[in-house]
């Protein structure tokens, strides 16, 4: 599985919408990162292994002398607006490292202090489910397999575009009457294993990416 690690101070939580953007952010960082994708690249074999199988991601929250230590492990640190997010490459399910392991994984809860804007025409944008209610953690993990999907649907020139454009995406909740259209459209959708929180099959989030919509991706 993917390990996620989101920087959640006490006293200064970041915004949820903020959170999921970020680490979905993280998981495109990765793995474009030439220590994935190089033939002898330190983490090629792990994330080979990990696509090839269930693209699994768990994320758990760390705050001071946790997250500081969270830090001194291989990893790459992505910032949003007011989030930080450290992506680490796969581990096996009982193969966590130690800094990893005791970090709580449950109950993280985040809020948008005001309402997202609406994206532009330009942006990705994430759509997650508005029938579903899942923890911040959880919808964390979702965007991650999301922007996942997108970028496997990509051409090479595709994906250097987004990359050189910081990966911008946006994380919305999908309006009710337009989700069942959206899950039918032919654009990439992350059915849920089951594993926590919700029913197994569940359609979490679909991935629109101008590309997909016949619109040019231009930077």
């Amino acid at each position: 599985m993917l390990p996620l690690v989101v920087r959640v101070e006490k006293a200064a939580p970041p915004p949820r919408t903020d959170a999921l953007e970020t680490a979905a952010r993280a998981v495109l960082t990765l793995l474009c990162d030439e220590r994935a994708t190089a033939v002898d690249g330190a983490w090629a074999e792990a994330v080979r292994d990990w696509q090839d199988a269930r693209i699994r991601k768990v994320v758990r929250r760390a705050r001071g002398a946790e997250w500081r230590r969270a830090c001194e492990l291989p990893g790459i640190t992505v910032s949003g607006a007011h989030t930080e997010v450290r992506v680490f490459p796969p581990v096996p399910l009982d193969g966590w490292p130690k800094e990893l392991a005791k970090l709580q994984v449950s109950g993280t809860e985040l809020d948008d202090p005001q309402p997202p804007v609406t994206p532009g025409p330009e942006v990705p944008v994430l759509w997650l489910n508005p029938e579903l209610e899942m923890s911040a953690g959880k919808a964390m993990a979702q965007a991650g397999h999301a922007a996942q999907l997108a970028w496997w649907e990509l051409a090479d020139a595709q994906r250097e575009a987004w990359r050189r454009a910081d990966f911008a995406l946006a994380v919305r909740v999908a309006a009710p009457e337009h989700w069942a259209a959206l899950t039918r459209s032919g654009l990439p959708v992350v059915r849920d294993a089951g594993f926590t929180e919700i029913a197994p099959g569940s359609c979490t989030v679909v991935a629109d990416h101008p590309i997909f919509r016949g619109r040019p991706w231009e930077l």
